[in-house]
């Protein structure tokens, strides 16, 4: 998912969009500290000069949380780029069991439950927060938001690859 788009060989939206919210939330503090309260709908509205800077139409819910979700996790985690870490690997990356643990199975599950991409994302933020906390490596928020965006359109397919990240068996390497 975080191929430059084919017919340009340029970023897509979703690369330019992480790219300069990683870049700007680490030279700028204040717009740091605006993004981290961006998924709290109370003060969202911090974030919409963003939004509306990359086209994102304020008016819809979709998809205008899954750019916040995104932007404040960044910003939370103080990440100094995009990782490598599929959400279904993180969420199993927290706890001592990995995908054994129950824990990391009842938050799975409470993802793949999720019916449209609002419900999605409130729930995300929580998990998002304990992968930060708890994850030794960065997310690829490039594809968390791209999967974020098509959720509401492909949500089995979307589910189908964090399950698969997240029961996937780690391949033993022959010595």
């Amino acid at each position: 998912m975080n191929e430059a788009n084919p017919a340009t060989g340029q970023p897509d939206k979703a690369e330019r969009f992480v790219s300069h919210v990683l870049s700007r939330c680490q030279d700028d503090k204040g717009f740091a500290a605006r993004l981290r309260r961006a998924d709290n709908p109370a003060t969202e509205h911090q974030s919409w000069e963003l939004l509306a800077t990359f086209g994102i139409p304020l008016e819809y819910e979709h998809p205008r949380l899954a750019y916040q979700t995104v932007a404040a996790s960044i910003a939370r985690a103080k990440a100094g780029g995009n990782g490598t870490l599929t959400l279904g690997r993180a969420i199993a990356a927290c706890y001592d069991d990995g995908r054994d643990s129950e824990q990391a199975r009842a938050r799975l599950r409470r993802l793949l439950s999720c019916d449209d991409a609002s419900e999605l994302c409130r729930i995300l933020r929580a998990q998002l927060s304990l992968i930060d906390s708890k994850a030794a490596q960065p997310l690829d928020y490039i594809r968390l938001l791209k999967q974020l965006l098509h959720f509401n359109r492909d949500s089995q397919r979307i589910k189908a690859q964090w399950a698969q990240e997240f029961y996937l068996q780690p391949v033993e390497d022959e010595a």
